[in-house]
């Protein structure tokens, strides 16, 4: 068995094609996202990737629609990404399908 911290990785990203990963692959990616209310979620979309999520704890509000604890929510290429995070922190598993650590597009806050 190998354990490894998750402090060892960039943004909470620990399998896809960046160094480091713990498998690095073009297919997917994998990171637990933690946000804290006062950080925010930067606008952004994706072009290429679909994102698959699971708001493991917390709560917030992601392009108008209320989510809490245990909610699962896909996000599709080229859909815009605004959240408002609603507890002091929140915990994210993000999934990203094909791996494209480029394909992130700032937005300008609405």
């Amino acid at each position: 068995m190998d354990v490894l911290d998750i402090e060892r990785f960039v943004g909470g990203w620990f399998i896809g094609d960046f160094e480091p990963s713990v498998l690095r692959t073009k297919a997917f990616e994998v990171g637990w996202k933690v946000h804290h209310r006062a950080e925010g979620i930067q606008p952004h979309l994706h072009r290429i990737v679909t994102e698959y999520n699971l708001l493991a704890h917390g709560s917030m509000t992601l392009n108008g629609v209320r989510l809490s604890q245990g909610d699962l929510f896909i996000l599709h290429p080229h859909e815009r990404v605004d959240a408002e995070i609603h507890s002091d922190i929140v915990h994210v598993v993000c999934v990203k399908v094909p791996s494209v650590p480029s394909d992130k597009e700032a937005c300008a806050p609405l």
